[in-house]
């Protein structure tokens, strides 16, 4: 069934076959206490609920009530996931009403804890659990899944979750989590989203251990088999959701550069710790230069951390650098990256080859061996932008942020690594070191910080800035195919918006009230890029605003029609 309701002028309208408690346990039927008389009569719920009728806001004050009672983060969580699995409209109605309050609660930092705790806190079963002796079965499956009409889907195998690693089958709180974003941002009817959760087992003894344990108990699967599997997994959902956008989520490094350009061109589809991160970080860039009244091609960049985010940050970096005219030379040497074993330089033995393209010569940077310690590196490259994508707690260092200050006034210094507890530098610490000089974000929400009687709010550099206006995009224009072309177009739509509401302020990203707007602008920038290049069958004079209005879902009660 479509549970997606259609727009009649001012009503929203849905067609229901259910009847008495099919009703009320379907989460995207269920309006709880708030069944009209009606709806009541026609459904056949009278004596099933109380007698009360709830308005929408009266149900949102009692839940906000029950929410801020739990004692903590993840009891918070385990209470919305809860709420979300029994009453869809209401769950998102809360997400809108709270959004500042209830974004690092069903996505980062606490979704890093329920991944962990995942056997432990487990309640209900959603989207798709794909594994070894299942995925030949994919045609049977779906026909399972309480909706056919998908639209996004986002998938993991699992293993590069977050900062924390290999979290097995508990990595399925990542796609949920950012499902939950795609809802709340770009509008997208919940029934239209599909997690999907690859268990192809895991290499973390504790979980292999621990009795609670619901994935595979078996080592990762490797090599031609994981491969193999991954190409059916692939075939499955293009034959049954030949249009549907795949975002590939927290996979290994190697894994995510190799799936994401095997795939690309067989289904729409892109990898949101490369390409979103990458355009998130770029958007970030872009306004904090004009901040500084410069440019992208007078800064000298630093990454540190050079798996998927770092390089998705350095490719699109280097878009940024292309567009202001540097050629390709000129752009790769004013971007440096670091990893554990320090400057990604050519001649080292074993070099990822998803590295290979920003590697440098040794020649670069005479007298720094493998072993030079970042500050060095700072200081002889003369970096005025440092991006941490690590996941190393405290590696931007006070001798840093001093290097920095003495060669730009202005420091851009962005720890982007998630959760809080990884971050490679506390922002408002950062901005105490050069007294408010330094121009931050961070990856993690932190609070403010008063520097000399100025109060300072802390950008947050998050993907959701980006990946639900670009999916939401790619939906609307029947993308074929998700090139580079269209991520970079969302990251300059995302610094314009922000630099027009910024208002002469130091604004970096939106607030996060401001989310659902920086949606469309991402998607209406997606849209018209992905008509511009061929990428769509719409024709030419497509107009994304009539179409967005159609499409984009509000958290509303839709009047009920029998059917």
């Amino acid at each position: 069934m479509n549970y997606k309701p259609e727009k009649n002028k001012d009503k929203n309208i849905l067609k229901v076959q259910e009847r008495g408690q099919s009703v009320v346990r379907n989460p995207f039927l269920n309006k709880g206490t708030a069944f009209t008389k009606e709806d009541r009569e026609k459904f056949f719920l009278d004596g099933i609920l109380p007698p009360h009728i709830s308005t929408l806001t009266e149900q949102l004050e009692r839940t906000w009530e029950s929410l801020k009672a739990k004692p903590d983060s993840i009891e918070k969580y385990i209470y919305l996931r809860s709420l979300q699995d029994r009453n869809e409209t209401l769950y998102y109605a809360l997400l809108v009403r709270h959004v500042r309050a209830l974004m690092p609660v069903i996505y980062t930092p606490t979704v890093g804890e329920a991944v962990q705790k995942y056997g432990h806190i487990y309640r209900i079963g959603r989207g798709l659990f794909i594994t070894p002796e299942n995925v030949h079965k994919m045609d049977e499956l779906v026909k399972a899944l309480p909706s056919r009409d998908i639209d996004i889907m986002v998938v993991t195998d699992n293993e590069g979750i977050l900062g924390i690693g290999d979290q097995g089958v508990g990595g399925m709180g990542i796609p949920i989590g950012k499902l939950a974003i795609y809802s709340l941002a770009a509008g997208i009817h919940p029934s239209a989203t599909l997690p999907v959760s690859l268990d192809v087992g895991t290499d973390n003894q504790e979980l292999l251990d621990d009795p609670m344990y619901l994935g595979r108990r078996e080592k990762r699967l490797r090599g031609e088999a994981y491969e193999s599997f991954i190409q059916k997994f692939v075939e499955g959902i293009h034959r049954n959701f030949p249009h549907a956008v795949l975002q590939w989520e927290d996979f290994s490094k190697q894994n995510a550069y190799t799936i994401n350009e095997r795939y690309k061109k067989v289904h729409p589809s892109f990898n949101d710790d490369i390409e979103g991160t990458g355009a998130v970080a770029l958007a970030g860039a872009m306004r904090a230069v004009q901040i500084k009244g410069s440019s992208l091609s007078e800064q000298s960049f630093l990454i540190q951390g050079a798996g998927a985010a770092g390089i998705g940050i350095a490719t699109a970096i280097k878009s940024g650098l292309l567009r202001e005219g540097l050629t390709e030379e000129k752009a790769l040497r004013r971007i440096v990256l670091t990893d554990s074993k320090g400057i990604l330089y050519k001649d080292r033995s074993g070099l990822d080859e998803y590295k290979k393209h920003f590697a440098r010569d040794r020649q670069d940077f005479p007298g720094l061996d493998d072993k030079a310690p970042l500050s060095e590196i700072v200081k002889f490259a003369r970096i005025t932008v440092f991006i941490g994508v690590s996941a190393q707690k405290g590696s931007i260092t006070p001798e840093i942020v001093e290097i920095m200050s003495a060669h730009t006034d202005r420091p851009v210094i962005f720890p982007l690594s998630n959760p809080t507890s990884l971050s490679e530098a506390d922002p408002r610490e950062l901005l105490k070191m050069t007294n408010g000089k330094a121009i931050v974000a961070a990856g993690s929400p932190f609070d403010d910080v008063e520097v000399n009687g100025k109060i300072y709010t802390i950008p947050q550099g998050n993907n959701a800035f980006i990946f639900p206006g670009a999916g939401l995009g790619a939906i609307l224009s029947k993308a074929r195919e998700i090139r580079p072309s269209l991520l970079a177009a969302a990251a300059f739509a995302l610094a314009d918006y922000v630099k027009e509401i910024a208002q002469g302020s130091e604004m970096i990203y939106p607030p996060i009230e401001n989310i659902r707007e920086a949606a469309l602008r991402v998607a209406k920038a997606v849209f018209e890029t992905a008509l511009a290049e061929g990428l769509s069958p719409l024709p030419s004079g497509a107009v994304f605003d009539a179409l967005a209005h159609d499409y984009v879902w509000e958290p509303v009660y839709p009047e009920y029609i029998a059917e």
